[in-house]
């Protein structure tokens, strides 16, 4: 446990040093900038009501889960990787007594933490901003839940760029590929709505199954076991493309 707590504050300490992950909060917070003035100027100026307070974090969730938060879970799990073996730098992390299989662990707590810390960050300000838009006090407890439940898929997601990694033999052909996977699995879920629950990108706005007034539970359980699912065969494949990679 000691080995993975070591390796897990290293592998945060080299994403706290990556501009960009300061590139990620800069951005992110400027994307919800420019929606509050979009929703302020629609909302007083030219009449149209798009959201209220605790809506409008909502809506910056919606937009930013197909947007941002995937480029920059992608920026970040490729460095981590495949950026890693490119540079070399790998060796140092490998040449510690930790285990292969600590070693990936611990890259994916920290990319875990990573979400976690964007989600949140993009989550406060989207509330302190809300104000502005709206006077009345948005509902906490909603959208608190909303920012929560969007880990999991954009967490699936995060591991298979951690596949894509161990995959490509360098940072851009991972990041095209990425993409490249991220589109068609959105088109598959176009073109066959019947199976588009089986394409963990069609979850990225689950959140939305916790927030009305009646709960679909068996949905809820059937896409969270299909994630679960997806986050343990990406998990597996991903460490055995990573321990079968030579320095």
């Amino acid at each position: 446990m000691e080995t993975l707590k070591a390796v897990y504050i290293n592998e945060i300490f080299k994403i706290s040093k990556k501009k960009k992950f300061f590139l990620a909060l800069i951005f992110s917070f400027f994307s919800v900038i420019v929606a509050a003035i979009a929703v302020y100027f629609l909302n007083n100026f030219a009449g149209i009501r798009i959201t209220g307070s605790s809506d409008f974090s909502i809506m910056v969730l919606s937009v930013l889960s197909y947007t941002l938060f995937p480029l920059f879970i992608a920026f970040i799990c490729i460095d981590m990787f495949v950026g890693e073996f490119v540079d070399q730098t790998i060796k140092l992390t490998l040449t510690c007594p930790a285990p292969r299989f600590k070693v990936f662990l611990g890259k994916i707590l920290a990319i875990a933490s990573f979400i976690m810390t964007n989600l949140f960050f993009v989550m406060v300000s989207s509330l302190l901003v809300s104000i502005f838009v709206s006077s009345s006090m948005p509902n906490l407890i909603k959208v608190f839940l909303a920012y929560i439940m969007e880990f999991f898929p954009l967490f699936v997601f995060a591991l298979m760029v951690v596949l894509i990694s161990n995959i490509a033999k360098g940072t851009t052909s991972a990041f095209m590929f990425t993409i490249f996977i991220f589109l068609v699995f959105n088109g598959l879920g176009f073109v066959f709505p019947y199976f588009k629950s089986l394409f963990f990108t069609s979850s990225f706005d689950w959140y939305t199954l916790f927030l009305g007034s009646y709960i679909n539970s068996s949905k809820i359980i059937r896409l969270f076991l299909i994630l679960l699912g997806y986050s343990i065969m990406l998990f597996t494949a991903g460490y055995y493309l990573f321990e079968k990679k030579d320095i």
